[in-house]
């Protein structure tokens, strides 16, 4: 077994006494702030303090967190977290140097360490205590934290990592996560210890059990009640044998916390074993949150019991108990500490309302110039002077106020003071875009946009392959580039995915850089996150499209949004590989763009027509350093293709359409294996002197950064989108995008059309897919229509 740290001290333990109760009266004012209007939803660590305080005993330099919004204690006590920072998040604060883990974008308890560096390069993780970023989803944060410790497998048994210093220290890093015993009842949570079981990897899972989950007892959620005993079947059978430790603990046992986290972090750490630490007696003494009162559902006995079991309770009689303070040393410490989160929380407030309330002044005058400039005091007097009485206003006040003043004076002369109030709106509502839209994506040089453009070259020679053979070549190519770069997936190791692009691969570079995985794509996803957050480049495969819904929670929830929601704090360039569109039957034959579309704004949506299209776009997204979802034409591995003798170096612009065939009539737009399908139809339609103009989008998202659409509709005054989405899916995005952002409706002589799939499953069989998806047919007979309308004469109906 190994060895303890030292014993603590009577020092060590005023000291987290002290933070205890810091962090406890700041739960208590938290609510107090809510309730006052000041804050609009709290959610607080209450009961949770003293296991926190041990398991931030355990956390090294170097180490990562994953957890959920209880954490106040453990976040304070590594040194990650002031309490005036604690407030700012209460308060949403948009000031990042006021509230650094999300620039007030989330709710308070969502705690985030800054990773990057102003250019939006990875600091010296070695040197820090880390913090991915929290989600709000129960159990969201096991499949990242799978991957945060996945890493630290990697980093210690792949000798070709060891250079990367900054990013780790051989893997002796620990992920540590922390989880509810409620939540403990989801999906994602299994998946993930499973996983972590047969990866042995150092995951060191918390789970803080105080009997409910709102207002649900344990014997609703757990079968036996107890977490611990239906996972036992994980535990090792000893040293050196695959399986978890497991740990179960009492909540309020000072001395048994630090002890078992200790020892736990130990093997955790040294064997890369996962450990399960199973936190019971846990109480909750302000009950869920702010949203209600936990009398409503708890028994008298239950309260009172929790009363009794209350951690700071217990910790304060076991230090009386044991002489190691007094009744006089401990009451002081609970005032100090309700002084010291006074200080902090009124510190918060001014450091947040204070700037707003400059704002609200400065456009009050400005405002009060007009009226006075416009001669329309009565009118206008009563909003202004409501903006300036207002006692607590909201940045969305002034500018509310500002727009329906100019509103209201619009007929009247422009005047120097309506100028200067129009001046000073823009200005804020550059600011405000600023604290709340910003850093969707990366804003560093790695950013995909800049990435230099290489073009395809190809020798006289060149061999006509496989499609699949390319990408394999790029793969290769870029494996021995850049020994970060790994990629996991259901049969993607051994025979190198189901259609062959890493064939060979795993021999070449190894098992641990082209990995078979389990059938999980939740926790694929997850492993891929946790990587990336590292510093690691990983492609994580979802074997068909269809099955992306196992992971479009995780991909919406937690990767879309990272660098968004820490505001360029964090980010995870993962690369996340999969295949669609034509091919057999309902769950082989997805398009389901739509939803792709609406959920993950945050990650690039590639949809190449062939494999050459796709190796490109691996190419620039394995140099830059942005989350990216490729999906790649399930029909097209085994067509023909000129292999590019720069296979591993040539790149692609995202958002760049390319023009497949020139036209004058029509334009068609749509990307995918549809591209064979309309190039087909356009042959038949130049049959009868239709021309037909067609247009691969490439990526959906970003979608037609120059407008090249556009260009074409100048043209041909027509335009068809086609896609095998639902209806009303990615061919109405489509048309938003071009209708709508580019604004091409000025340039139509006809009715915008879309082609789209039939609003079910693709049937099986060669009919099942021609009858429930577009066919050549289809794209032909909509264009003649569309033809016919104009020119009935020369294009006399067929039907």
């Amino acid at each position: 077994m190994p060895a303890l740290a030292a014993p603590l001290t009577k020092a060590d333990f005023l000291t987290d006494y002290r933070l205890a109760w810091e962090s406890r009266h700041a739960s208590l004012a938290g609510r107090k702030e809510v309730f006052m209007g000041k804050a609009k939803f709290g959610i607080f660590g209450d009961g949770k303090e003293v296991p926190q305080l041990a398991m931030a005993r355990a956390f090294q330099n170097g180490d990562f967190r994953a957890g959920y919004y209880r954490d106040q204690t453990f976040m304070v006590a590594i040194g990650q977290l002031t309490w005036q920072q604690y407030f700012a998040q209460l308060y949403a604060n948009p000031d990042v140097e006021a509230e650094p883990a999300t620039a007030g974008r989330a709710m308070n308890g969502h705690f985030a360490t800054r990773m990057l560096d102003e250019d939006g390069n990875l600091t010296d993780l070695t040197q820090t205590k880390n913090s991915s970023a929290d989600i709000s989803p129960t159990a969201g944060q096991m499949p990242r934290l799978l991957g945060l410790a996945y890493a630290s497998k990697l980093f210690r048994q792949n000798p070709e990592l060891h250079q990367f210093t900054n990013l780790s220290n051989n893997g002796n890093e620990i992920a540590f996560g922390t989880i509810g015993n409620a939540s403990t009842s989801e999906g994602m949570f299994f998946e993930a210890l499973n996983a972590a079981g047969v990866l042995q990897v150092p995951m060191l899972v918390s789970v803080w059990d105080d009997h409910y989950g709102i207002s649900v007892p344990a014997e609703y959620q757990t079968t036996k009640q107890s977490i611990s005993e239906i996972m036992m079947g994980l535990q090792r059978d000893g040293e050196g044998q695959p399986g978890f430790e497991i740990y179960v603990v009492r909540g309020w046992d000072y001395i048994g916390l630090v002890e078992t986290y200790q020892r736990a972090a130990a093997v955790c750490r040294e064997q890369h074993v996962p450990v399960l630490i199973h936190v019971t007696e846990l109480t909750q003494p302000q009950g869920h949150s702010t949203s209600g009162s936990h009398e409503r559902y708890k028994s008298k006995d239950r309260l009172t019991w929790e009363e009794d079991h209350d951690c700071l309770h217990k910790l304060r009689e076991w230090l009386l108990a044991e002489g190691h303070a007094t009744e006089l040393e401990l009451d002081d410490i609970e005032k100090e500490t309700a002084a010291v989160i006074k200080t902090a929380r009124t510190a918060a407030w001014a450091a947040f309302f204070d700037p707003i309330k400059a704002e609200r002044d400065e456009a009050v005058a400005l405002l009060e110039k007009l009226v006075a400039d416009t001669g329309t005091e009565n009118t206008l007097h009563e909003q202004v002077e409501q903006l300036k009485t207002n006692p607590t206003p909201i940045r969305a006040d002034i500018v509310r106020t500002m727009r329906r003043i100019l509103r209201q004076v619009r007929n009247e002369k422009r005047s120097f003071g309506r100028r200067a109030v129009q001046r000073h709106l823009e200005q804020l509502l550059a600011e405000n875009a600023d604290r709340y839209n910003s850093n969707l994506f990366s804003q560093s040089e790695l950013a995909v946009g800049n990435i230099e453009e290489v073009p395809a070259t190809f020798a006289p020679d060149a061999a006509q392959v496989d499609g699949r053979e390319v990408l394999q070549a790029c793969f290769d190519a870029n494996f021995q580039r850049d020994p970060a770069i790994f990629a996991i997936g259901e049969d993607v190791g051994k025979i190198g995915d189901v259609n062959q692009a890493f064939a060979g691969l795993q021999d070449k570079f190894g098992e641990l850089r082209v990995t078979d995985t389990g059938i999980r794509e939740c926790t694929i996803i997850g492993q891929g996150i946790g990587a990336a957050l590292r510093g690691l480049r990983p492609i994580t495969e979802i074997q068909y499209l269809d099955y992306l819904l196992y992971a479009i929670q995780i991909l919406s929830d937690d990767l879309a949004n990272l660098q968004y929601r820490t505001k360029g704090g964090q980010k995870a360039p993962l690369i996340v590989r999969t295949r669609g569109h034509r091919l057999e039957g309902i769950w082989h034959s997805g398009s389901p763009m739509q939803m792709i579309l609406g959920s993950i704004r945050g990650i690039h949506v590639c949809v190449p027509r062939n494999m050459t299209q796709a190796a490109g776009f691996y190419n620039t997204l394995l140099r830059s350093d942005e989350p990216a979802l490729v999906i790649e034409c399930l029909n097209g591995y085994r067509l023909k293709e000129t292999i590019p003798s720069n296979v591993g170096e040539f790149t692609l612009p995202l958002g760049r359409p390319e023009v497949l065939k020139q036209g004058t009539d029509v334009t068609v737009v749509t990307y995918g294996s549809m591209c064979r399908i309309v190039l087909d139809a356009a042959k038949q339609l130049a049959e009868v002197g239709i021309s037909v103009e067609v247009i691969d989008v490439q990526t959906l998202l970003p979608f037609d950064t120059d407008q090249l659409i556009l260009d074409s509709i100048r043209k041909t005054n027509r335009v068809v989108f086609a896609d095998e989405d639902v209806p009303g899916g990615a061919t109405a995005y489509m048309m938003q995008q071009v209708l709508d952002e580019q604004q091409a409706y000025r340039f139509l002589d006809a009715q915008p059309r879309c082609l789209a799939a039939q609003p079910h499953r693709p049937a099986y069989s060669s009919d099942g897919d021609y009858f429930s998806k577009p066919n050549a047919e289809d794209v032909f007979d909509t264009i003649y229509e569309l033809m016919s309308e104009d020119a009935p004469e020369q294009f006399p109906a067929i039907y």
